[in-house]
């Protein structure tokens, strides 16, 4: 039981820092993506809302009882949100491509991009082992999504270095669609809760 206990204090405590990196993250990554005109940018700062909505509803559940009604719920939030990011992506980059929208350099954007390549990583790897020591898909899926953001970081830093480095536009719509099939894959197994079988409620303290 005690061990139950600190896990659930400690992933708690992450999950809060989580909400609050990813709060700002989001404001800083779409302001500078908007002031820069860039998808990548943009869609990095809307994935950072997304996680922040995911963080805050992990910490409601982390606060009363969790049901599998409650896991499934969560997950399936979180798939739908990466679906609708998915084709916001797609949308704006093919718009962009077409446009030939020209997107200015943001070493701001170059900066929280690159801080959250290293961030993210840490802290959701740090969640996964947690969840699955507690037995939650849901705070599971929420820890994944953590990662995702390194992942997706990656693109985000490839597009805004090589355009602040003085590269094409192009490479910034271009380095937002490498994004989007791992965003589908990620939503479609959430919403079918292909990656969620029904096992045991987390047990309370």
């Amino acid at each position: 039981m005690t061990g139950i206990r600190d896990d659930r204090t400690t992933i708690r405590r992450l999950v809060l820092f989580g909400l609050a990196y990813n709060v700002a993250e989001g404001i800083l990554c779409g302001s500078a993506g908007i002031a820069a005109g860039s998808v990548v940018l943009i869609g990095f700062g809307l994935d950072s809302g997304i996680e922040a909505f995911a963080a805050l509803a992990a910490w409601r559940f982390l606060r009363r009882e969790i049901t599998h009604e409650t896991e499934e719920r969560l997950a399936r939030i979180v798939g739908w949100t990466f679906l609708a990011l998915a084709a916001y992506v797609v949308i704006q980059s093919a718009h962009d491509l077409i446009a030939a929208t020209n997107v200015a350099p943001s070493r701001l954007g170059l900066v929280v991009t690159s801080v959250s390549l290293f961030v993210m990583p840490y802290l959701g790897f740090w969640k996964l082992r947690l969840a699955r020591r507690l037995g939650s898909p849901g705070l599971e899926a929420e820890a994944k999504e953590t990662i995702a953001c390194s992942y997706l970081s990656f693109f985000a830093v490839l597009g805004v270095a090589v355009r602040y480095l003085g590269g094409p536009s192009w490479v910034d719509p271009v380095a937002a669609l490498l994004m989007v099939p791992w965003l589908v894959r990620e939503g479609l197994e959430k919403v079918r809760g292909e990656e969620h079988p029904a096992g045991s409620a987390v047990e309370q303290p």
